[in-house]
């Protein structure tokens, strides 16, 4: 099978022949029809997300079509489509997996990290860890919301009941959960990168009731925000504009550092947390939503030999929704 191989951080994915992978007992084998660029795939090829399985066959939003199944593998029919997150493995023993906290597993399995993922014509994925798709979205749609919708909604969830909701850096995930925020009836603020006027007339089109810089106060006290934008810095920033007894979640499964602030713009009960990985449970309660609510998945697609060009883009911010390969 052809595959896109990362050999070491920093360096170009390479196109080349990988043998094609056997299902173990409980795993499925799928010939993969889409899969989503993240910007996880792009810490993890710049190295910032150390210890990957290298060599290494990135991606971990894969929609695909189960060809073959391990002798214990009867959940999913030959011919279905599946889905594939980013949380691959855990291992149910440890304290976190026995506590319903499943994403903070000891000794987890990663797609695309450190279990080989969907840049390639075939997958396998373990059962218990894949996803049955709304048949109302195609391929390259359903695609972005194995990762920027799941983590998106953990994240969601985590800024608990806000009404005004901030959304800072309007990528992938935030186009999703801003219309998902929306639907519920929340108002939604929106903040990119200074001059980027387009990616604010998007957030508009989708529903955002404002949208302007990330330096500028929204129009008024926010209950929550939501940082999808990796940039450590917008931490004191969006705590400025979040009112007495409200929350800021950082999405990212990287930042870079969080600069020294006040306490007063802590205090008043603020929270300030992480979103780490996800559970099966959100992945269930997130594509229930996806099957009801009018989200439209923004995509633009490029062949797998093109991986390169989609991360290349996406780390320059020329992606407006999200970028999908299509084998």
């Amino acid at each position: 099978m052809k595959a896109m191989i990362l050999d070491r951080a920093g360096a170009p994915l390479r196109l080349a022949d990988a043998a094609l992978p056997a299902p173990a007992a409980n795993q499925v084998l799928l010939k993969v029809r889409a899969c989503g660029v993240c910007r996880t795939d792009l810490h993890v090829a710049d190295g910032e997300l150390d210890r990957p399985k290298l060599p290494l066959i990135p991606g971990h939003e894969i929609v695909g079509e189960v060809v073959a199944k391990g002798g214990r593998a009867g959940r999913f029919a030959i011919g279905q489509r599946v889905g594939v997150p980013w949380l691959g493995h855990t291992c149910g023993t440890c304290p976190y997996c026995l506590s319903r906290r499943e994403n903070l597993c000891e000794a987890p399995g990663f797609t695309g990290y450190t279990l080989d993922g969907g840049y390639a014509e075939y997958a396998v994925a373990e059962q218990d860890y894949c996803f049955a798709l709304p048949d109302r979205y195609s391929d390259s749609e359903a695609a972005p919301l194995l990762c920027a919708g799941l983590i998106g909604y953990r994240s969601l969830v985590a800024a608990g009941n806000a009404q005004t909701l901030g959304i800072y850096g309007f990528g992938a995930a935030a186009h999703i959960i801003a219309q998902v925020a929306v639907w519920q009836g929340r108002r939604v603020f929106a903040f990119t990168k200074p001059g980027d006027y387009v990616g604010q007339d998007f957030a508009r089109q989708l529903g955002a009731e404002w949208a302007g810089d990330s330096t500028q106060p929204p129009p008024r006290a926010m209950d929550a925000a939501i940082l999808f934008a990796p940039v450590g810095a917008l931490v004191p920033e969006a705590l400025r504009h979040v009112a007495k007894g409200g929350s800021v979640v950082c999405a990212g499964i990287h930042m870079s550092d969080i600069p020294a602030f006040p306490y007063s713009i802590l205090w008043g009960e603020r929270t300030l947390r992480s979103v780490a990985n996800l559970t099966r449970q959100d992945g269930e309660a997130f594509l229930a939503i996806a099957a009801q609510a009018p989200i439209k998945t923004h995509v633009q697609t490029f062949a797998l030999a093109d991986a390169n060009l989609a991360l290349a883009q996406l780390k320059s911010g020329r992606i407006q929704g999200a970028a999908v390969l299509i084998p």
